[in-house]
């Protein structure tokens, strides 16, 4: 599960130092092989990056593009809807094109002024501690690919589309960076793979997947449902929970089916009053004693 947390389809290298992307079953582009050749290269081009670079720069087809239109469009409606203000004011902020897949250095380069985090090129897999780490740094590691355009409105792993759309709007605002910047302090703190998990967790229930109570409903602010066409419209039927540390952080979750259990904070105010307690002060023992409370093994 936590191997899997960030990207779901690894890469090997090849004795050519490349790199191949191994798609799971039912993966919409599995039987697909100018889909997966163009995860390769991408996935090759990420890999020889090095820090201090600028992110590899990607020649998308109008295939490519189409499928970004149609997403963005989706979702153009379901946002005003569906999601909560402050991810309004991101968007807003951020002004990200609908029309085609913007260049991740681009998108960096509107982001730093803003709240001085950049992207960094991911080719697949990022261990959790460097993923989660880099955050302390005000980076994000983020793919480049798009999704399968035979299924455009659905992808079982984070795309572009997810990196870019869901999280880069959040990253454009303060309110969320300050959250972000505190999980990656953590990451950083914790030692044992226990409390590194538990953290990841938290994460995963708030700024992948967390939703907030607002005058006018419940609303989502995480990015896995604001890029998600269809998860945006079931979040609300799903098992809303209220926002509890340690349930989040001792409950599991399939990354590849939408989320059955979601954390409602009562505000904004709430989530970055709790959970950025939380991880601002958290340690391998505060944890420990969490967990236990739990009875996590």
């Amino acid at each position: 599960m936590f191997e899997e947390g960030q990207y779901f389809a690894p890469v090997v290298a090849k004795k050519d130092g490349s790199l191949t992307v191994r798609l799971g079953e039912g993966h919409p582009g599995l039987n697909d092989p100018d889909y997966r050749a163009r995860r390769d290269l991408l996935a090759t081009q990420a890999d020889r990056w090095q820090p201090g670079e600028p992110a590899p720069r990607v020649d998308y087809t109008d295939e490519e593009h189409e499928v970004w239109r149609v997403v963005c469009e989706d979702l153009r409606d379901k946002h005003r809807t569906y999601a909560c203000r402050e991810f309004l004011d991101g968007k807003e902020a951020l002004g990200l094109p609908v029309d085609h897949v913007p260049q991740l250095e681009d998108v960096s380069d509107r982001i730093e002024p803003m709240t001085g985090f950049r992207y960094r090129p991911a080719a697949g897999l990022v261990p959790l501690r460097d993923f989660y780490g880099a955050l302390a740094d005000h980076s994000f590691w983020a793919t480049q690919y798009v999704r399968h355009h035979s299924v455009p409105l659905y992808t079982p792993e984070p795309d572009v589309l997810h990196e870019v759309v869901g999280h880069g709007n959040t990253l454009a605002d303060r309110r969320f960076t300050e959250l972000y910047e505190a999980a990656g302090a953590a990451a950083r703190r914790v030692e044992s793979t226990e409390a590194l998990e538990f953290v990841s967790k938290v994460f995963w229930f708030t700024l992948e997947f967390g939703v907030v109570h607002e005058d006018d409903g419940l609303k989502a602010y995480g990015a896995g449902i604001l890029s998600s066409p269809g998860e945006i419209e079931e979040f609300r039927h799903m098992t809303i929970r209220p926002l509890d540390i340690v349930e989040m952080g001792t409950t599991d979750y399939d990354i590849t089916h939408y989320q059955e259990v979601l954390f409602a904070a009562s505000s904004f105010g709430q989530l970055r009053d709790e959970v950025g307690t939380f991880w601002d002060g958290c340690t391998d023992d505060s944890i420990a004693a969490m967990r236990a409370s739990a009875g996590a093994a």
